[in-house]
């Protein structure tokens, strides 16, 4: 089946256009034009991905993306036209897992949503267990003591992808690729911001972490078992 994208865009001419590419790619669309009316349909009918603009009449993209993360961890792909980095890391900070800034090239945007689908689907065999940490690929969850954890696609790509090579030590740039793909052009501080957010989710004490540890000078490394 093909799978079911939700695009919440109030410029009618922009989400007719991520309409019109997404179905030559061959996902389902359907478009919203505010934020209300894109929380009414993820609800009557859950798609697999959710194209959401930052600036939306009724209620905003931030904290539609908070409503849709109260219920549900698929792929969310924010859209804006501001260039702030303040924006941008609320944005992600709130949970979505990838962001374009306006005007955006449509290859680039299907690409993008492709490879978040790809991520979404994609099940590695081995649960990882470190000490309390338990990492689910196939049902894409992480819990410490039991608990499950509320983080986004993209904080659970990089916490598995280091936590299956415990003690490598791996740079920004390498990061970015592995998490976001080769055709990704992000500042590196993003890698930052992500380890960032996923440390407070896992740590017991952020500012000395016990599993993603910082290598002054190289990059990132998970801690290896004691």
């Amino acid at each position: 089946m093909a799978a079911k994208i939700l695009i919440v865009e109030d410029d009618a001419k922009i989400a007719q256009l991520i309409a019109k590419n997404l179905g030559a790619a061959g996902l389902e669309c359907k478009i919203a034009g505010d934020g209300q009316r894109g929380l009414e349909l993820f609800r009557k009918e859950p798609p697999d991905l959710v194209v959401l603009d930052l600036m939306l009449p009724s209620i905003d993209g931030i904290e539609l993306c908070r409503r849709i993360r109260e219920t549900s961890r698929l792929p969310i792909l924010m859209l804006t036209a501001r260039r702030g980095e303040s924006e941008v890391v609320l944005g992600l900070e709130v949970g979505a897992d990838d962001y374009m800034i306006k005007p955006f090239g449509t290859r680039e945007l299907t690409a993008r949503v492709r490879a978040l689908l790809r991520r979404t689907r994609a099940e590695p065999a081995t649960v990882l267990t470190v000490g309390s940490l338990v990492v689910d690929p196939q049902r894409r969850e992480a819990r410490i003591a039991d608990r499950p954890l509320d983080i986004t696609t993209l904080e659970f790509d990089l916490l598995y992808f280091m936590a299956a090579r415990p003690g490598r030590v791996y740079s920004r740039e390498a990061l970015l690729e592995h998490v976001w793909g080769r055709d990704r052009f992000v500042d590196l501080r993003s890698i930052d911001s992500l380890v960032s957010r996923l440390r407070k989710k896992i740590e017991d004490d952020p500012a000395r972490p016990r599993y993603i540890q910082t290598v002054w000078g190289a990059g990132y490394r998970f801690a290896e078992p004691s």
